[in-house]
């Protein structure tokens, strides 16, 4: 991997907080992704499956985590199954882990090879009741593959019928969405390279530039400082694309006048950073653009206060409507009759800022988390208002990425990046 190896304490008390949590004599298994196919013999790059990665760091194709907090035998409570390695793989393929490498990975000092997986599974599920199975309950998740999490489940629930079948998700949504200090570090590494890149930009940006020549120039910049790249697919959108909200193609030039709609970040050890930011492609931005601008960042500003202990997340989606709609009032997008005859289900405000304000992210970018619980400390949430204005040419979104505190404002891990109106004109004419 191209990242810093990330601290073993971080999976072994991860696992420790997963398995207090599980029913007595249960065991529960996460596998790794597939890698897959495009055609031929071509093939995806490898993600990680998130799960596995968060219980063990293993990052690796073809592994499988294994949790028997009550197994009898002691050597047999965390259990890593490994593609087993050798000289051949070695030459065609590159190094895999090695029984040492993943117990300095994960903490795990039981290793063994995949091919040893049935029979050792065999003694495990004659010790257990429960058996907890991984399945995807993402609030967006909306997967028609299937993974090879699901093809083992399936092996296992017909192989083992007489068990109690239990969910892991549950305890990962609770668990993954407040993060440990190391993650909150990892993510901060995310955040800096993101920084360079858009600083990179703003140096760059000149009319005539084509938009996926930003997005080279940033995908430049992530990869020569241990990033694999974008953590979501970047959306770079001039004028008028910026009112597409998932634009993605990136094919168009960027025209004196127009400003720049940045929806990018870098990840960092599988851990996500996620920036949006506008710019004006002639390095300044019209009167009119700036009042917009402006009033976005105060949505922005005044949002992020919000997040706090305690907090809960569908009210504080409605206080930042009510702050959007002072804000569109202002800038004489909508008048008094629009707010007090709006639809209760689909405010005024919404024909400009029609999506979300705020999502959990982490080793996902839209990352696990309980929107129905309060939130905490040490979550870490966007905060990403918009106004789009389809009839003027041009839509203006800004987003950071936030980690709730204990008491007061949350910390911006995105502090560092150029925001303000003036401070982006002054970077791009110096």
């Amino acid at each position: 991997m191209k990242y810093d190896q990330i601290d073993s304490k971080l999976f072994i008390k991860n696992r420790k907080n997963f398995m207090a949590q599980m029913k007595p004599s249960s065991l529960a298994v996460f596998n790794s992704n597939d890698i897959y196919p495009i055609s031929a013999d071509s093939t995806m790059p490898f993600q990680q499956h998130r799960d596995i990665f968060y219980l063990s760091g293993v990052d690796q194709e073809e592994s499988i985590l294994v949790l028997f907090p009550d197994c009898p035998k002691e050597n047999h409570r965390e259990i890593l199954f490994l593609k087993e390695t050798n000289d051949h793989i070695a030459v065609w393929e590159g190094e895999k882990l090695t029984k040492e490498a993943a117990f300095e990975t994960s903490g795990i000092k039981t290793v063994y090879w995949l091919k040893d997986m049935e029979k050792i599974m065999f003694e495990l599920m004659t010790q257990c009741d429960t058996v907890y199975i991984n399945t995807n309950e993402h609030y967006r998740a909306n997967v028609e593959t299937e993974t090879r999490e699901d093809r083992y489940t399936k092996w296992l629930k017909e192989k083992y019928p007489a068990h109690s079948v239990a969910k892991s998700n549950p305890i990962l949504q609770r668990l993954r969405s407040v993060k440990d200090p190391i993650e909150i570090d990892v993510m901060q590494k995310a955040c800096n390279i993101t920084e360079k890149g858009f600083r990179r930009l703003l140096d760059f940006v000149k009319p005539g530039v084509w938009e996926y020549e930003i997005e080279a120039e940033l995908m430049h910049e992530f990869l020569r400082n241990r990033s694999k790249g974008f953590a979501y697919t970047p959306i770079i959108a001039s004028g008028n694309n910026a009112n597409v909200l998932h634009y993605v193609v990136n094919n168009q030039q960027c025209k004196d006048g127009d400003l720049i709609l940045l929806d990018v970040g870098a990840e960092y050890g599988n851990y996500s950073s996620d920036m949006t930011r506008t710019i004006p492609v002639g390095g300044r931005f019209s009167k009119r653009q700036k009042e917009v601008y402006n009033a976005v960042n105060r949505v922005k500003k005044d949002a992020s206060k919000l997040l706090v202990p305690g907090t809960d997340w569908a009210e504080y989606h409605k206080e930042v409507g009510n702050m959007m709609t002072s804000e569109l009032l202002g800038l004489k997008l909508l008048d008094k009759a629009d707010v007090q005859n709006e639809d209760k289900d689909w405010p005024a405000y919404k024909k400009y800022f029609m999506h979300g304000t705020s999502h959990n992210i982490g080793l996902d970018t839209h990352d696990y988390g309980i929107l129905t619980e309060p939130m905490q400390e040490n979550m870490v949430f966007t905060v990403e208002p918009g106004i789009y204005i389809p009839e003027e040419g041009f839509g203006i979104r800004l987003e950071d990425d936030l980690v709730i505190q204990k008491k007061g404002e949350p910390f911006n891990l995105m502090g560092n990046i150029p925001i303000e109106a003036e401070e982006i004109e002054e970077i791009m004419n110096s």
